[in-house]
């Protein structure tokens, strides 16, 4: 590997630290209450160091919105699409489980960006719409072939989104319900497990 190689390595390597950094800071105190230097504190790193990576709070508040689309999208295209409904929805189901109760800080931010209006995600939610309309076309190709029931092919990915993400958005109380400790991570098997059953028996033509 040449210098040059190297070099953008490790600070690829630094940009997704501070990006995961950003990400735990803004999902716990917003854009406002967040600062650069929890951030920096949180990727292990000075503030002036940190500056010299990004140009303000709001491009990495951003950047980090951004950074949570990508990885949504990749847990959907990374499914095995030719093997039906059945499969793809096991396998999906599963990703999207699992990512939430290792990542609830990805489900946080996300979803406290959409509730005080979304106003830096706006730019994104074309291609975004465009990503989910894609899907749509291929839930109704299942109805037409008969694999599943007619249903709407948005609202079903809205559910699902639903179902999946609960576990990161209300981890405290799923703990508190289940008799888990403050920091327990839930058995993801029995919660993909049931998820998975009541979205397939809904589907059942």
């Amino acid at each position: 590997m040449s210098a040059r190689s190297d070099l953008a390595t490790r600070r690829e390597e630094l940009m997704a630290q501070i990006r995961q950094a950003a990400i735990e800071e803004f999902a716990e105190n917003g854009l406002r209450g967040a600062s650069t230097q929890a951030i920096a504190d949180r990727a292990g790193i000075s503030k002036t160091k940190l500056h010299y990576y990004i140009a303000s709070k709001e491009e990495l508040y951003e950047q980090s919105l951004q950074s949570i689309i990508e990885i949504w999208s990749e847990l959907f295209h990374e499914t095995a699409t030719d093997e039906g409904p059945e499969a793809f929805l096991r396998s999906y189901i599963g990703r999207k489980i699992r990512h939430s109760l290792e990542h609830p800080e990805v489900a946080r931010l996300f979803t406290n960006e959409v509730m005080r209006g979304a106003p830096m995600l706006r730019d994104y939610w074309p291609s975004s719409r465009e990503a989910t309309m894609k899907a749509a076309e291929r839930v109704r190709g299942w109805v037409e072939a008969g694999l599943i029931r007619p249903v709407d092919p948005v609202l079903l990915q809205f559910n699902i989104w639903a179902l999946t993400q609960h576990y990161a958005l209300h981890l405290t109380e799923v703990r508190f319900m289940l008799g888990l400790g403050d920091e327990a991570s839930p058995d993801p098997e029995p919660i993909i497990a049931e998820v998975t059953e009541l979205v397939l028996r809904g589907l059942r033509p």
